[in-house]
């Protein structure tokens, strides 16, 4: 069995994919590229691909389809960058990955802390030499109300690690989760806006959950509301945030994905005209923080990146079940 690895990193997955392949008996090719139309060429022979965070589009499903290609894995949870229809159209098929809940869980727990605290506010005048009390003022997060948008692995880890914080905790799902409601009170959605002072959102990107947070659902939240996103960025109407964000209505964001990332995160573009003129706004306020969609990124979380898209090809392309399959 041989697979394709685009966009690899030497520097930290180096020894996982060695490892796992080995492990697996699978015949690993390399490549730092990111899969277009210029480099797919560099998988022919192969029967899968792992990915990474790069859109996988029509055209290119029908060049992979061509070369023979199988099955597409990606190093992520996420995968609207994959076409599924098209990947379906070509009978090629798609898996995404997993890894360990906690981190993700705890770096959306220290946004929550970070926004509350003004943190970046308090850095930024720190490097100036300002270190004056005055806008510094912190909210007391044990008083507020906090809701998790999401019960799925990271949303109940959310939870799970809050009941530690005193605040009361209010969750949204379609599905219910009943050891969640152990620590929290499933409630609908708009009570979630209504009633909380801090929102997280721990949600996949579906057609109904597109913009969840847009100009109509910020007007019904509480005026200074936090909203912290480890999710996926087109859960948040970006233009909708930074009008809400002008005004007042949202008091502090912490944002680790934000819309129309793909092709900028995980990029080196220090010396490269800078042209998501949305995410430059939102860098702009002071009681924003943005971090580029690395909340899953600790060591346990790269491996299990690894080792869970080198495991759903082996256990697809052998007939067996896979618990990765998205289809």
């Amino acid at each position: 069995m041989k697979v394709f690895v685009f966009s690899y990193r030497d520097f930290d997955e180096a020894e996982p994919f060695a490892q796992v392949s080995e492990e697996l008996g699978i015949e690993l090719g390399v490549s730092p590229e990111k899969p277009t139309m210029e480099t797919l060429h560099l998988a022919e022979g192969y029967d899968a691909i792992s990915i990474f965070t790069t859109p996988i589009n029509e055209e290119m499903m029908a060049e992979l389809s061509a070369m023979g290609i199988k099955m597409i894995s990606t190093r992520t949870i996420g995968y609207e960058h994959v076409d599924l229809d098209a990947a379906k159209k070509y009978g090629i098929r798609v898996s995404n990955g997993s890894y360990p809940p906690d981190n993700v869980a705890d770096f959306a727990i220290m946004l929550m802390l970070m926004a509350t605290r003004k943190v970046r506010q308090m850095m930024q005048r720190a490097d100036l030499h300002n270190f004056s009390l005055q806008g510094n003022l912190g909210r007391d997060f044990s008083s507020f109300t906090v809701g998790v948008v999401g019960t799925g692995r990271i949303g109940a880890t959310v939870i799970e690690h809050l009941s530690g914080f005193g605040v009361k905790i209010l969750a949204y799902d379609v599905r219910q989760n009943p050891t969640v409601a152990q620590r929290a009170q499933y409630v609908s959605l708009e009570e979630i806006w209504k009633q909380c002072d801090l929102i997280t959102f721990h949600a996949p990107l579906l057609e109904s959950t597109f913009h969840m947070v847009n100009a109509e659902s910020l007007q019904q939240m509480k005026d200074g509301v936090v909203l912290v996103n480890t999710g996926r960025g087109g859960l948040i109407d970006t233009e909708a945030l930074i009008e809400a964000l002008a005004s007042g209505k949202v008091g502090a964001a912490g944002l680790d994905t934000v819309e129309n990332e793909f092709s900028m995160y995980y990029y080196n573009l220090e010396n490269e005209p800078f042209l998501h003129q949305q995410l430059a706004t939102l860098k702009s306020f002071s009681n924003v923080i943005v971090t580029p969609h690395m909340a899953f990124y600790t060591e346990n979380g790269m491996r299990g990146m690894v080792s869970s898209s080198l495991h759903s090809i082996q256990l697809e392309l052998t007939g067996q079940d896979n618990p990765w399959r998205v289809l």
